[in-house]
């Protein structure tokens, strides 16, 4: 697609409103130029102009997906559909912006880490005295004898909020996160928040830090900025997960018959269903588990079965985990932008099994084979591990509610430099030029 066919459609009329989003192939078939009958065209709202030049200007849609509506030739065009789920959009034009100013935030810090009490404590005492800030702190981070013996740090401490996982309910009362830790930090923020989720600014305290792109050693600016809104926003989608697991009631049976004289042909009763949610950030992983057999399961996309994996299980991941277990199993890198779900085999049973990825908006369901040897177990994030049975599903598809990672510079740039820095991409030694002869 060449940028000379991208049309910009706004009027000075509406440049506030949600059309001026709209790009020019849904509306009309005026080419873009500079000026048009003599005027200036006025700028979409999403564009910008190029750094040094005010007659350039920046696309408003991406070029990972098309217009969700347009049309086609004459007399074709995409029917609009109330249920779309998502809008592509420019990840440049991603900023940070608030209703309000935020006045809470949940500092979460890596546990049994001695060499974050110092960072985790200057920052506490810059948002509470400094910002006015309430500060939400979990229960248990408290409770590390180095903070709860600091005199010090006590009258700071006693301003805190404190909550519990799985017990106290946050998710209307904190404004921003702030994470000091690597990237399972991140991780266990978002499974924090099963719904809407706050914007996150990561600090790099941990031994990767691929989703975290801030340094702590200037951390006022860098938080004042967030506070003020100056910040770019990578909306790192999350996949939405629903287990159904069949409820069996073991009985006690002695010689086929049970205790109340009647005869019994199952030693299992079916006596209801459970079901669990959860929201993923990075993978859903079914593997074999503890058994010795190949994994055995069978794979369905919006209903229809497209394969059985046999082998050590599989990889069900959002382009933010594409870089975490899937790229060890083999699967490309994709960027946060993209709108995708990664299905990745462990070690198949078939040379011809290659990691293939689907639309964000389609629903996979993943079951045990009817003639599986043995059961398997799944886990999110690394988390929650469990047995999944004969009977029992697993349904995923994308969330919508995504996860807002702060930006250091952007989102395509702290994607690559993550690539350079902590995955090496690419790094070899260079080839020698040829010799020039004299």
């Amino acid at each position: 697609m060449e940028m000379n066919r991208e049309k910009l459609c706004t009027s000075k009329a509406d440049v506030s409103s949600d059309s001026a989003y709209h790009c020019s192939t849904c509306h009309d078939d005026e080419e873009w130029s500079n000026t048009s009958r003599g005027r200036a065209k006025s700028r979409s709202l999403s564009a910008s102009p190029a750094l040094g030049s005010t007659k350039e200007f920046r696309r408003t849609r991406s070029l990972h997906g098309p217009c969700p509506v347009t049309t086609f030739g004459p007399k074709a065009c995409m029917l609009q559909n109330p249920k779309t789920i998502m809008h592509i959009q420019d990840p440049a034009s991603q900023r940070l912006t608030w209703n309000k100013p935020p006045k809470s935030v949940l500092v979460i810090k890596k546990i049994r880490d001695a060499s974050l009490l110092q960072p985790f404590k200057e920052l506490c005492v810059y948002l509470t005295e400094e910002n006015n800030m309430i500060v939400y702190v979990e229960k248990k981070v408290l409770e590390d004898p180095a903070i709860a013996n600091d005199d010090n740090f006590g009258p700071v401490k006693k301003k805190f909020c404190t909550f519990r996982e799985d017990y106290d309910d946050i998710s209307n009362q904190i404004d921003f996160i702030i994470c000091l830790g690597g990237d399972g930090t991140l991780l266990y923020a978002s499974s924090l928040f099963q719904g809407s989720v706050p914007p996150v600014m990561a600090f790099h305290l941990g031994s990767l830090g691929f989703l975290t792109p801030f340094n702590f050693e200037n951390f006022q600016s860098q938080v004042t900025q967030v506070i003020e809104g100056n910040a770019a926003l990578v909306l790192r989608s999350r996949l939405k997960v629903k287990v159904v697991k069949e409820h069996r009631e073991k009985m006690t049976v002695q010689n086929g018959i049970e205790e109340n004289g009647v005869v019994s042909t199952n030693i299992e009763k079916e006596v209801g269903k459970q079901i669990m949610q959860y929201q993923v950030l990075n993978e859903v992983v079914v593997d074999r588990g503890p058994s010795s057999y190949l994994s055995n399961v069978d794979v369905f996309l919006d209903g229809h079965l497209i394969t059985t994996v046999q082998g050590d299980g599989v990889i069900v991941s959002t382009p933010t985990g594409s870089t975490a277990y899937a790229a060890a199993a083999g699967a490309s890198m994709i960027h946060p932008n993209v709108p995708a779900i990664m299905i990745t085999p462990i070690c198949p049973h078939s040379l011809s099994f290659r990691p293939i990825v689907v639309p964000a908006g389609v629903e996979l369901k993943i079951m045990l084979s009817p003639d599986a040897r043995n059961t398997a177990w799944v886990s999110f994030d690394g988390r929650k591990r469990q047995e999944i049975c004969h009977g029992d599903s697993i349904s995923i598809t994308t969330s919508c509610y995504p996860l807002p990672s702060i930006c250091f510079r952007d989102p395509v740039s702290d994607w690559f430099e993550s690539l350079a820095e902590c995955l090496h991409w690419n790094v070899r030694k260079k080839q020698n030029n040829f010799a020039v002869e004299e």
